[in-house]
């Protein structure tokens, strides 16, 4: 097992290259694009519907507007998510995101790319509405004009992303067990029904810091990400 995010990453490149980082990619480029207009629209649209478009800070509209953006979307992704997962995981023997999806669909079944949307949105949901009401409110915060500064979109975005992944850090260890299940050979997390076994395992095996683990990964992929995603 990996002892840390450096540990990980040197181990990764040594025994199985630097392509090895890059493995899902392909998944991720299918789905995020139809997956972020069908999000930001929804959430345009929900924050005009709510009334979060005017002066001062709408937390709460906000929020909402991210919540319905989010159940949009992650009913799009989450497919995708799974097999990018199944690809990423050590020692993934699949060749291609098709060999990916057929394998899962024949030995698994269709449900198998939903199983952990329930999780997700359990996820996604305080995730977006952290994300959008701590973007919004540092956005102000460091343009009160509201003049375009594509700096203000960086900064406000990757603050959001970090305070948003790293609050919903054992979210993501639940959901990520529940995407890869299938290719354990460990029976109990293979049998995993949903959140609640999931949750079980994790804390049964790991203690609270076992919710914890990628952590540190997780908050220095989605500042950038969120940075970027807002400024583009």
């Amino acid at each position: 097992a990996y002892t840390g995010f450096g540990n990980a990453f040197t181990r990764i490149l040594s025994t199985e290259g630097l392509a090895t980082l890059w493995r899902g990619v392909t998944t991720v480029i299918t789905g995020a694009g139809p997956a972020h207009a069908l999000y930001f629209t929804t959430y345009e649209q929900c924050k005009e519907l709510f009334g979060a478009t005017g002066p001062g800070h709408h937390f709460i509209a906000i929020g909402a507007a991210g919540t319905c953006a989010t159940i949009a979307s992650d009913g799009f992704m989450n497919p995708f998510d799974v097999i990018k997962q199944r690809m990423q995981i050590h020692g993934s023997h699949y060749k291609s995101v098709w060999h990916c999806f057929k394998s899962i669909v024949r030995n698994e079944g269709i449900s198998a790319l939903y199983i952990s949307y329930p999780t997700t949105l359990m996820m996604s949901i305080p995730f977006q509405s952290i994300h959008f009401s701590t973007y919004e409110y540092f956005r102000k915060k460091f343009n009160p004009s509201n003049k375009y500064d594509p700096r203000t979109h960086i900064c406000a975005g990757a603050l959001a992303g970090g305070v948003a992944a790293s609050l919903t850090t054992p979210l993501d260890v639940i959901k990520t067990l529940l995407q890869t299940r299938g290719t354990s050979s460990d029976p109990i997390i293979s049998s995993a029904k949903g959140m609640k076994d999931a949750t079980y395992i994790i804390y049964r095996r790991h203690g609270l810091p076992g919710f914890f683990r990628g952590l540190q990964p997780r908050i220095l992929s989605n500042m950038p990400a969120t940075a970027i995603c807002w400024t583009t």
